[in-house]
């Protein structure tokens, strides 16, 4: 029920990143067909941060990363002195926090990566020193082995 409602959720924020990105397509340069925006079932397939974005963040985040307020609030990205920790947006992504579901189940480590590597150099965002995958891998929670012997 839960995986439902997070997917309905997804599919809404997929929706509306689709309109929001051919409402500004002038705005910004891309090379994916309409046809491969999204990816199918749990995983996203983008690997370029700004393809990452474009087709998942900018449906609340909006595309120039300037945040939105409605139904629920969403940060802008644009300038934000957090961003200022490379670790700090690569836990958001993985993690979620209020009204921004986690992605860490969506997304590889490299694809966490490349977006918050993308937001944290673009936007009037100015911060040069890379997330590498290793680092996001060590942000993400750790799971407990499994018990090998069940009584």
């Amino acid at each position: 029920m839960i995986r439902s409602h997070c997917m309905t959720g997804r599919l809404l924020a997929a929706a509306l990143a689709l309109l929001a990105g051919n409402a500004t397509a002038d705005e910004h340069e891309t090379t994916t067909s309409a046809t491969t925006l999204f990816a199918f079932g749990d995983t996203f397939t983008e690997t370029d941060g700004a393809d990452l974005y474009h087709h998942i963040c900018q449906g609340c985040h909006m595309p120039q990363g300037q945040g939105a307020a409605g139904a629920g609030a969403y940060p802008a990205l644009a300038k934000n002195p957090k961003l200022a920790s490379r670790v700090y947006p690569a836990v958001m992504v993985v993690n979620g926090r209020r009204a921004m579901p986690p992605f860490g189940n969506e997304l590889s480590d490299a694809q966490i990566a490349a977006v918050v590597n993308y937001v944290r150099t673009h936007f009037g965002n100015d911060y040069h020193d890379a997330i590498t995958a290793d680092e996001v891998k060590s942000v993400r929670p750790q799971q407990k082995p499994a018990d090998s012997n069940p009584q």
